[in-house]
């Protein structure tokens, strides 16, 4: 199935929530929200005594405040609706916290487990394999993709770039669109 331009981010935005909705009620509550930053440092094997687990878990805390501010919700919990539209504000709202920018940071230090600056194919597979349960197929498409120069490895501009087209761009076939998997 092929999704309209139009379509695009909330497609991305709705597949994201499902992943979230672990209890699946149709709301994402802060608890399951604010879990996969713990999977994310589970997988990663980083106690929370790494500072890079302290940024981390800050941005999706920040993060999650950002949502259900834009949301105007008053409970901790966000409707697949109100997630959609709160990510889609919060993306482009500069006023306070940039979530696109503080999240493709905290999260590239992550990946880039050997600390080199970049992420190679096998730190590129560990993240969409164990995170986001991206078969390996389609995560080698996406890494090749998002290394848009060819090089074999992800550059920090890449995956800001990559993270920027997840929440903001039309073309379901960007390299962003497939960060979690195909819309």
């Amino acid at each position: 199935m092929t999704i309209a331009a139009h379509d695009a981010i909330t497609a991305k935005l709705g597949r994201q929530f499902e992943l979230l909705d672990q209890d699946k009620d149709g709301r994402v509550h802060a608890g399951e929200f604010l879990q996969i930053a713990d999977r994310i440092l589970t997988v990663y094997k980083l106690d929370g005594s790494d500072p890079r687990a302290h940024a981390l878990r800050a941005v999706n805390q920040m993060y999650w405040m950002e949502l259900v501010r834009h949301a105007g919700a008053d409970s901790d919990a966000l409707t697949r609706d109100q997630f959609v539209m709160a990510n889609h504000l919060a993306a482009i709202d500069t006023s306070r916290l940039n979530v696109v920018e503080s999240l493709a940071h905290a999260t590239f230090d992550i990946i880039d487990a050997n600390g080199d600056n970049e992420i190679g194919k096998d730190e590129f597979l560990r993240f969409q394999r164990d995170v986001w349960q991206v078969e390996v197929p389609e995560a080698m498409e996406v890494f090749g993709k998002v290394d848009s120069d060819g090089d074999g490895a992800i550059s920090r501009m890449e995956f800001l770039r990559t993270v920027r087209e997840y929440f903001m761009s039309l073309d379901p076939n960007a390299p962003g669109s497939m960060l979690f998997g195909r819309v």
